[in-house]
């Protein structure tokens, strides 16, 4: 194994900015990207972080990254959203993803979550099958919905 995984730090904000544009990219949704690196900075590394990442890092370059964050699921208690897991594409194929992978759900072991949830395009094979053969159950018949900023300020001003 070329790569380490470990805990992502402030000073990896701006390589997680970059794989978080790339991951758009592959998406088909390039233009999507609001966050920028002061977000993450503020809301990831400060007071009372909003998430936690784990990077992947190869000789001093951070080469893949995953984010997550904690939730509570009414019906199982403690459990772990996995926002995004990205290698870069040039480092796909040497086991960095499922090595972040892998440290989500120690992470979420290690804490006694009953769950981690993700979500996953149903065009993008590869990572449907490798979830799925990792015991993951990837659902059907579940639909994933957003509120966008826009739509969000549209409801409240014409509700309250």
């Amino acid at each position: 194994m070329s790569f380490i995984i470990r805990p992502g730090e402030a000073k990896d904000a701006a390589a997680i900015h970059n794989l978080i544009v790339e991951l758009a990219v592959f998406e088909k949704e390039p233009e999507a990207v609001e966050v920028t690196v002061e977000d993450l900075l503020q809301d990831g590394f400060f007071n009372q972080p909003k998430f936690k990442t784990f990077v992947a890092e190869e000789n001093g370059i951070v080469i893949g990254m995953a984010l997550f964050y904690e939730r509570y699921s009414t019906w199982k208690g403690k459990a772990i959203h996995l926002e995004d897991l990205m290698v870069t594409q040039t480092k796909r194929g040497i086991g960095a993803g499922k090595a972040l992978y892998t440290s989500v759900l120690k992470y979420a072991y290690d804490n006694n979550c009953k769950r981690v949830a993700w979500e996953v395009l149903d065009w993008n094979t590869g990572a449907v099958n490798f979830y799925k053969s990792t015991g993951a159950t990837v659902y059907d018949e579940w639909r994933v919905c957003h509120m966008n900023e826009q739509n969000l300020k549209n409801f409240i001003n014409e509700n309250f």
